[in-house]
């Protein structure tokens, strides 16, 4: 389980490098969290419930707030 971390970690990193080149510096940096938060969690050696645990919270953070980003900051129709 601790290698999927490790996936995980390399795929937010792509994302990372791909925000930076696109001028996304917040976005970037977000994802740079991401990534520090995911490679540091794989070199604990934690036990896979407890990787399933930290999973499932990263998870309920991400959709809480992701729903009151789009609920209360989002500009409906930002791009026109």
């Amino acid at each position: 389980m601790d290698r999927m971390f490790r996936v995980l970690a390399f795929w937010t990193g792509i994302f990372t490098i791909m925000f930076y080149v696109g001028d996304m510096q917040k976005t970037a940096l977000i994802f740079l969290v991401q990534t520090a938060f995911f490679l540091t969690l794989s070199y604990l050696k934690l036990s896979e419930r407890m990787y399933m645990y930290l999973f499932g919270a990263y998870l309920t953070v991400f959709l809480v707030g992701f729903t009151w980003y789009t609920e209360f900051i989002l500009v409906p129709g930002f791009g026109h």
